[in-house]
């Protein structure tokens, strides 16, 4: 026998499971070039997981015996164990999860361990073990989800009363009640919520079967697999099942949507604890002080969730960007779906469980939020509906209380400061009632149509939530 020979029969008996094709030994820089095993072990126990249930329905058509899915199932009990012990042996030179695994698995068990892989591929084991991991962090995400609106209703139950000002262009606009804002911020997390779980739908599909493109030879059971693993469908093309990173991308869009929604919330509350705002304060525990300034207490949780919602934002356009030109079907690209998406997920999951304990320590300071309302003139509209009330046309009702205001900044005074008199010298039609009309707790008070910002219809929208 030849050296090159002994050299090839050398390789093909110490390297990769596909190795015996090849006449030399893949260099060390592209073993960590191309291994993706650092990241993805994190999906070894649904990846034990599908496999345990791809031998089940081996053994049930017959490809397998018995004493075979004995001996896998004993193999992978173990396996687990040394998983979770921190004690499993992870090699670079076996690339991914899946191979570590299986490499394991044989010399637990000897070649029943090589027959696991009957009728699949690494395409769709991959596929699959993706979506059982995102299937999971789905559902914990969206419980969070549900808790940080259940923790926004509470604190709104008992600041439905509380009043701010109502900004828009971040000028004073109208009196709000802090509960409706607050509010406003349940209803953004329950449509991420609803995204979510019906993201949840396309995740839940099996492409388990598909095995490298074409589907498999041997008679398999599909939807056996399915039912075991709880997927409520197969992917019903082999090419679309191995190559297909849609839910992926969905995920991610929703995860950006909540990120968004987690930053504007952000803002806010920095804005808020401002001194020169001064309407909250947040937990020290949420805060950190400064190396030089003793006096400082900065709101660095939401500042930091703020600047990772670009993080989030920056995973979607790359998975978007990663499978625009890839032609049918797997191709290797797809080993750069993982660590954006693994990320995603961590974050939004982070984040918000931070933020469901963090919204339950807030102190308002319900004064501070009062006093900012009383300026800025936020009754004028009331004042305007109040004209319109009385027969005016609303435009010159807006044109009529413009020249009010106007006064008013001339004066140094609020529009409910002018006496009686000086009020008819705008229109003749005010009479005493309107000084009701323009107090702050008139003007929330009238707003008690279903999303409005009444007192009373935020105890309501908050119950409703509370309900839930």
């Amino acid at each position: 026998m030849s050296n090159q020979s002994n050299n090839q029969n050398q390789f093909a008996n110490k390297s990769q499971a596909w190795s015996a094709r090849f006449s030399e030994p893949v260099s060390d820089l592209v073993k960590r070039y191309t291994a993706s095993v650092d990241f993805d072990k994190r999906l070894a126990l649904f990846d034990i997981q599908g496999s345990l249930a791809h031998a089940h329905m081996l053994t049930a058509v017959g490809v397998i015996n018995e004493q075979d899915h004995q001996e896998i199932q004993r193999g992978m009990a173990q396996i687990i164990q040394e998983i979770e012990a921190g004690s499993f042996e992870w090699l670079l030179d076996l690339e991914d999860v899946h191979l570590n695994i299986e490499k394991r698995l044989v010399e637990l068990i000897g070649d029943a361990g090589k027959r696991l892989h009957t009728g699949r591929s690494r395409n769709d084991q991959v596929a699959t073990d993706i979506r059982l991991w995102l299937r999971a962090e789905i559902d914990q995400s969206a419980q969070l989800l549900l808790d940080l609106q259940k923790n926004l209703a509470t604190l709104a139950l008992e600041h439905a009363d509380t009043i701010l000002p109502g900004f828009t262009h971040l000028q004073v606009a109208q009196p709000v009640t802090f509960g409706h804002h607050l509010l406003a911020y349940a209803e953004m997390f329950n449509r991420d919520y609803e995204r979510l779980i019906d993201c949840r739908k396309r995740v839940n599909r099996l492409p388990l079967g598909a095995a490298a493109l074409a589907g498999t030879s041997y008679p398999i059971d599909r939807e056996l697999t399915a039912q075991l693993l709880g997927f409520d469908e197969v992917c019903r093309n082999s090419l679309d099942a191995v190559s297909d990173r849609d839910f992926a991308i969905e995920f991610c869009a929703a995860a950006s949507l909540i990120m968004t929604h987690i930053s504007r919330l952000s803002e806010e509350l920095i804005i808020w604890m401002s001194p020169r705002v001064g309407f909250i304060e947040l937990a020290d525990r949420f805060c950190t002080g400064s190396s030089i300034m003793p006096q400082k207490k900065n709101p660095d949780v939401p500042e930091l969730a703020r600047g990772k919602t670009g993080r989030v934002n920056g995973h979607l356009i790359a998975l978007l960007t990663l499978m625009k030109g890839q032609p049918l079907a797997y191709n290797k690209d797809n080993q750069e779906d993982k660590e954006g998406l693994f990320d995603s997920a961590d974050t939004i999951r982070d984040t918000l469980t931070i933020f469901v304990d963090m919204v339950s320590g807030i102190q308002v300071k319900a004064n501070a939020m009062r006093a900012a309302a009383l300026q800025g003139f936020a009754t004028a509209t009331d004042l305007a509906d109040y004209l319109v009330k009385k027969g005016l046309p609303f435009r010159d009702a807006h044109e009529t209380v413009a020249l009010a205001v106007r006064e008013c900044e001339q004066k140094g005074c609020d529009l409910a400061d002018l006496s009686l008199v000086e009020l008819q010298a705008f229109h003749p039609s005010i009479e005493d009632d309107i000084f009701g009309v323009l107090t702050l707790e008139g003007s929330v008070a009238s707003r008690k149509h279903l999303g409005g910002t009444a007192p009373e219809r935020v105890r309501i929208e908050a119950q409703r939530i509370l309900d839930k």
